[in-house]
């Protein structure tokens, strides 16, 4: 059997496609990688709440996932909307990555007195609702400013002195092995700097009526992850969010289901932290969307 892999063609989405195919390989299926250009990639001068509709990075590969142009899709997890098109389910997730994000920051610009090794008032890049909101709940006096492009692109923008410091995912800098050794690290603990739902996470989906893919690519399936991930979105889609949305989840699942959550209604409103433990992963979204919903009335 052959498997025609859609992925985007930046570096990180070459390499989760390439990733997918070596695992898919060991189980003896024959695969071709296709690029397919997103509306994410095509449109670089707009913030993402400037632009229309929704799914920017996925919506063209799942088209050609329902047209039958491609057999299975490959998504960075956190990308993808909650609601998925019909004809479409994802049928495996991978093992975790780090899920944290990280600051770059230019080496003049370090301050070790300031929360997070920033300087006072120092120029952050970031395109991400969510990080915003909680850089405003941490370091209100920093100056946020709009950052697109791919992981080499944004690091490259700050190497120029376009920003003093630029917010990634950790997962994105390991996977493609980038050397930032001229520029400080600061790793952020996903329990105080709360990350994406699902972040550090590849999901793979496919038609639902293409049973031979289904069956070959669920044995790549991370149960454990999916169980934790499961809660996160589940969280994401009762708040009908994307990833316009400023909210930030994480679960852990040892002995009992941990999970932090940052959120705002929108990047004007205050950002609500907290943090619940529950053996039962149902009960766990439940609690947690009731103290959303209650914070949400507090503001009418």
């Amino acid at each position: 059997m052959k498997i025609r892999i859609g992925t985007r063609g930046s570096r990180l989405a070459l390499w989760q496609a390439n990733k997918t195919k070596m695992l898919l390989e060991d189980l003896g299926v024959e695969v071709e990688i296709i690029v397919i250009k997103t509306q994410g990639d095509k449109i670089q001068h707009l913030s993402f709440d400037k632009m229309e509709g929704k799914g920017f990075f996925t919506k063209e590969i799942e088209e050609k996932l329902l047209n039958n142009e491609i057999d299975l899709a490959v998504h960075s997890h956190k990308d993808l909307e909650t609601e998925e098109p019909e004809g479409l389910k994802i049928v495996a997730v991978s093992s975790r990555a780090n899920p944290s994000d990280i600051l770059l920051i230019r080496n003049e610009c370090i301050d070790p007195e300031k929360r997070f090794g920033l300087s006072e008032k120092a120029k952050v890049g970031t395109s991400s609702a969510r990080r915003v909101s909680q850089l405003k709940f941490f370091r209100p006096d920093l100056e946020l400013s709009e950052l697109r492009g791919n992981v080499p692109t944004r690091i490259e923008k700050l190497r120029e002195g376009k920003y003093d410091a630029i917010m990634l995912a950790r997962a994105g800098v390991e996977r493609l092995e980038l050397d930032v050794t001229d520029l400080h690290l600061e790793i952020l603990e996903p329990h105080e700097f709360v990350p994406a739902p699902a972040q550090g996470v590849l999901a793979w989906q496919a038609r639902t009526n293409d049973q031979e893919t289904i069956s070959i690519v669920s044995q790549l399936n991370d149960s454990n992850v999916s169980e934790r991930i499961n809660v996160e979105r589940g969280i994401l889609k009762a708040c009908e969010g994307g990833c316009q949305l400023p909210l930030g989840v994480y679960c852990t699942n040892d002995h009992e289901f941990k999970l932090w959550v940052s959120y705002a209604q929108d990047l004007n409103s205050p950002v609500n932290r907290f943090h619940l433990t529950n053996t039962n992963p149902d009960e766990l979204i439940s609690e947690a969307l009731q103290i959303i919903k209650e914070e949400q009335k507090k503001k009418f």
